[in-house]
């Protein structure tokens, strides 16, 4: 296994070159499964860790999503970035605690969000100072760690593309490594966010994108959120519902390569 050192430089160094896919593990079984398929960093998912404890997103506490993050970094020897929501607490200084907490167990990346859970987006200043404290935070570790800065207004009801620029554009003068408006669908939106900053551009990807097109727009990361939780859970709902409404076993599967995925 690499130290957290060596994680952190990897995951760093992976924002220097070609752009890359960052897929969104829900717990340790499906870590090692992507990790088995190629992939060389891993970002949680809020929404489908909470769906693991029975919950909507935006339900878990600080302590139950860094249990959860250590196990991931346990069992994988890739880099893992924490989706850190709003920092669970809307001062700067909970945003700060949030990037410490993550370090200690054990990723080497991870994202605060501009986006009050009691539903509403902070207004710009707040944002920068949560962003900055979180910053200062990540840059004082002794292994890098990939700070990432959300802009939540394109899902949040305010799909304004002069407001998403702002905050970026804020954000990343504040310190932040890489920048991520989830949300963003089109073409000239994307391409008009990656042209307005220097850092790394996150996208999540929606249904109908391509990756080549994401890369032709300047877009150096793509994360799928909690989608492919869903793949799963859906999968899974749909045989649920052959077996209980028909009595079809038809639609069960034999197990996948384990032996292969973790060796």
């Amino acid at each position: 296994m690499r130290t957290q050192a060596e994680k952190g430089s990897a995951f760093a160094a992976l924002h220097e070159a070609e752009p890359f896919i960052i897929p969104n593990p829900w717990d340790a079984g499906s870590a090692r499964m992507l990790e088995a398929h190629g992939f060389k960093a891993l970002a949680t998912t809020s929404s489908g860790f909470a769906f693991t404890l029975g919950r909507l997103d935006g339900r878990v506490t600080l302590d139950e999503v860094m249990t959860h993050v250590a196990a991931l970094t346990a069992a994988t020897d890739l880099p893992v970035s924490v989706d850190m929501e709003n920092g669970y607490g809307s001062d700067p200084q909970s945003a700060a605690t949030a990037v410490r907490r993550a370090a200690e167990a054990g990723a080497v990346g991870g994202s605060i969000e501009d986006w009050d859970p009691f539903g509403r987006l902070y207004d710009i200043d707040h944002a920068l100072a949560r962003i900055e404290a979180a910053a200062e935070a990540a840059h004082s570790l002794t292994f890098p760690f990939t700070l990432t800065a959300r802009a939540e207004n394109h899902i949040r009801g305010n799909p304004d593309l002069d407001d998403t620029l702002e905050r970026l554009r804020a954000y990343e003068a504040a310190g932040a490594d890489v920048l991520y408006a989830p949300g963003l669908r089109a073409a000239e939106a994307i391409r008009a966010v990656c042209a307005a900053l220097t850092k790394p551009v996150n996208v999540l990807a929606l249904p109908g994108m391509r990756m080549a097109d994401l890369v032709e727009a300047g877009v150096q990361r793509v994360s799928v959120g909690g989608s492919l939780t869903w793949v799963a859970v859906n999968a899974a709902a749909e045989a649920a519902g052959a077996m209980r409404e028909r009595g079809d076993f038809g639609v069960l599967h034999r197990s996948p390569p384990l032996q292969d995925w973790f060796t």
